[in-house]
């Protein structure tokens, strides 16, 4: 795989902002690519104060969802917190993690927006334009627009709207019980349609709301140790 080099972090929130505006232009939202046989989870865990990202990539077989690769980079974190800049702030340790990743994965889900952004260029996005792979978004809230709540039957859907326009899904991945289990938000972010996008992230889902691939990515940001068969 790939890997940019030589990117410019250092922005201003401000040249963050004209950066993503100009960057939508080069996502691709039809479907391209090919057979999937390896599925990789993105997330990122902050220590010491959360001045250090920990950036955790975990790929799993495609569609057993066996673990089969894990890369994990602590990197100093020197982009604040901005709403709708978090790719500013994660995808240097993110692409570090890919960089020391040794089986490149067919697909990407990232717990994080991808086109549901007010730019339609959420970290999602930016991660699928620089690698050049399919990504998918996958977010436990909303950043833009709003949808109805999904009826409670698995793979029930609505659409996610922000200025009259479809940028993503409210996906019903877990049935509500005893507890109530919120969908999860989801929107293509590079070379995938969302039909597409809703598809791979309910055959990624095992009975938890968040697909397997970023309950895997969230325990290993979070310092577990990941055993393969």
């Amino acid at each position: 795989m790939k890997i940019p080099q030589n990117l410019n972090w250092n922005l201003t929130p401000r040249e963050a902002i004209a950066a993503q505006a100009r960057d939508a232009q080069r996502v691709r939202l039809e479907d391209d690519f090919g057979e999937v046989n390896f599925v990789a989870g993105v997330d990122v865990g902050f220590e010491s104060d959360k001045t250090i990202a920990r950036a955790a990539v975990v790929v799993l077989t495609f569609p057993a969802l066996t673990p089969a690769a894990v890369a994990v980079v602590r990197r100093p974190v020197t982009f604040p917190y901005v709403p709708g800049l978090l790719a500013y702030r994660e995808l240097p340790a993110i692409l570090d993690a890919f960089r020391d990743l040794e089986l490149e994965p067919d697909l990407i889900i990232a717990d994080a927006h991808a086109r549901a952004h007010p730019r339609r260029f959420g970290m999602t996005s930016q991660l699928g334009v620089l690698l050049d792979k399919p990504t998918i978004g996958c977010a436990k809230s909303i950043l833009v627009g709003h949808a109805e709540t999904p009826e409670n039957v698995i793979g029930a859907w609505t659409p996610l709207i922000h200025n009259g326009e479809t940028i993503g899904a409210a996906v019903r991945t877990k049935l509500n019980t005893k507890r109530v289990a919120n969908p999860v938000y989801v929107s293509p972010g590079h070379r995938i349609t969302l039909a597409s996008s809703i598809e791979y992230v309910l055959r990624c889902c095992k009975g938890y709301r968040v697909p397997e691939t970023t309950r895997y990515a969230h325990l290993v940001a979070g310092g577990a140790e990941l055993k393969f068969e």
